[in-house]
């Protein structure tokens, strides 16, 4: 018996999304996704809540949030920085705004900062290349960046996370 579970509007849209789809494969991206939108990553626990309602064995549930990047099988922080690493990014200044990120913020990629304030990946094309570099930070777009661009997004983080406490 799975400790989690979804929140009665989460429930509401789960409801609502397995009457689209054929087969309880086609759900499983759908499900998971409002999992890692309710708690902000996907643990074995909630893994084993799809399962249980896709009628699936909890090792296909975590075969399919393995394969793919987007989902989070670790808690992160609470700003996620998703820098692109293609050609495009690169070539524009991607390598640059990476070592800031390391320097300023303290981690690299894969990695969440100590005060659990800050999540660093680093993705494949997120489809913006006429805006190169860009970041996502918490799946909002940021294109044409440079360092000091980083630094006020960094700095405006920091300033609301004082804020709200």
């Amino acid at each position: 018996m799975s400790k989690f579970k979804y929140t009665p509007e989460n429930e509401a849209k789960f409801q609502e999304q397995i009457k689209r789809y054929p087969n309880s494969d086609s759900m499983m991206l759908p499900a998971l996704w409002l999992v890692q939108e309710q708690e902000g990553w996907v643990s074995p626990d909630a893994m084993i809540y799809v399962a249980d309602k896709l009628n699936k064995t909890p090792i296909e549930v975590y075969e399919f949030a393995t394969f793919y990047t987007m989902f989070n099988l670790k808690p992160i922080g609470t700003y996620h920085i998703e820098l692109c690493k293609t050609l495009s990014c690169m070539v524009m200044g991607a390598p640059e705004l990476k070592k800031f990120i390391k320097e300023t913020i303290g981690i690299g990629p894969g990695e969440t900062s100590e005060d659990g304030l800050f999540h660093f990946s680093e993705v494949e094309c997120l489809g913006a290349c006429g805006g190169a570099p860009m970041f996502a930070l918490n799946g909002q777009y940021h294109e044409n960046q440079s360092v000091e661009s980083l630094k006020n997004v960094i700095q405006e983080c920091k300033n609301a996370s004082k804020s709200s406490k």
